[in-house]
């Protein structure tokens, strides 16, 4: 019981990754009804952004510049990397999706790919391959609750995940922008016809699920602190699988299924071996999928999606 207790905490930091990365496929799909495949990468670009921000306010406060604790260079890292990555993802859409906004979802399905590529092109190009260590902000500590050894890093990633999926439950449920969101997710073709500024919601939800994703990367980093320019790769596309799972532009369904993509990825590791995961964990969403194919929260029919 000790061990499956362990693992089940493992699986909450694990799931957080996934929940924050999925909210972004599905707020996007919620109003384009389209993916954007380029959303790993964007992960992985705002890892590195992280990385040099961490970088840099360390070196200021160790030459006395900026003087500054620990605890206030991770918050500051972590918000300048959220602002930082809104950008890359107003880019994203501006440059990749808009013109292709009335084509085919084929089509912009391809160009969400080929962005990824140039994503992680580019910053093999300007970075090379070799890999780095995301800086260390908070020394790590273990404690023991009962039969559970947890740190803080674990514990600042759940928590921090958590406050974060709230607030942006409480910003499109109580603001004006996230009321146009919410309407543009039911009817996409008339919300422009009532003055809502169609542009700017879109780019404003990528720049919102690409905020979240550079809050994911700032915690994935200092948890697992070797970047590469294709670690978006595989974590984006569970990601997207997690956002498949939990149901098409559902942002509850977002949630659910990183939490439980995580829960079933720990849990098989933990049981069986760790070469088994994938091939385990997948199947079960498989099969998942097979009872519910529009997902844990999804519905039938793409127009009553709604956030």
């Amino acid at each position: 019981m000790s061990q499956v207790a362990q693992q089940l905490f493992n699986a909450l930091q694990w799931g957080s990754f996934y929940a924050l990365i999925a909210l972004g496929y599905s707020m996007v799909y919620s109003i384009l009804m389209l993916f954007n495949f380029a959303h790993g990468d964007v992960f992985m670009v705002a890892t590195y952004i992280g990385y040099f921000v961490a970088t840099v306010l360390l070196g200021l406060s160790l030459s006395g510049v900026l003087p500054l604790s620990g605890v206030a260079i991770f918050v500051l890292t972590l918000l300048l990397t959220m602002f930082l990555a809104s950008f890359i993802g107003i880019a994203v859409e501006r440059v990749a999706y808009r013109p292709l906004r009335d084509a085919p979802r084929a089509s912009a399905a391809i160009t969400g790919l080929m962005v990824g590529i140039f994503l992680e092109t580019l910053v093999l190009w300007r970075l090379g391959a070799s890999r780095r260590n995301f800086p260390t902000l908070i020394e790590v500590s273990t404690y023991q609750i009962g039969p559970v050894q947890v740190t803080n890093l674990k514990v600042l990633t759940i928590v921090l995940a958590v406050v974060l999926m709230i607030l942006l439950h409480l910003f499109i449920k109580k603001t004006k922008v996230g009321m146009a969101m919410r309407a543009m997710s039911y009817d996409y073709a008339v919300i422009p016809l009532m003055g809502v500024p169609l542009d700017l919601i879109i780019a404003f939800t990528f720049a919102l699920g690409s905020a979240l994703a550079g809050a994911a990367g700032v915690l994935f980093g200092m948890a697992y602190p070797v970047l590469d320019p294709y670690m978006g790769v595989l974590i984006g596309w569970k990601a997207f699988v997690a956002a498949i799972l939990g149901g098409r532009g559902s942002i509850l369904g977002a949630v659910a299924g990183g939490f439980l993509l995580g829960f079933i990825e720990i849990l098989v590791a933990a049981v069986l071996t760790s070469t088994m995961r994938d091939l385990v964990a997948y199947s079960i969403v498989l099969l998942i999928l097979t009872f519910r194919p529009y997902g844990l929260f999804g519905e039938e029919h793409s127009v009553r999606l709604r956030l």
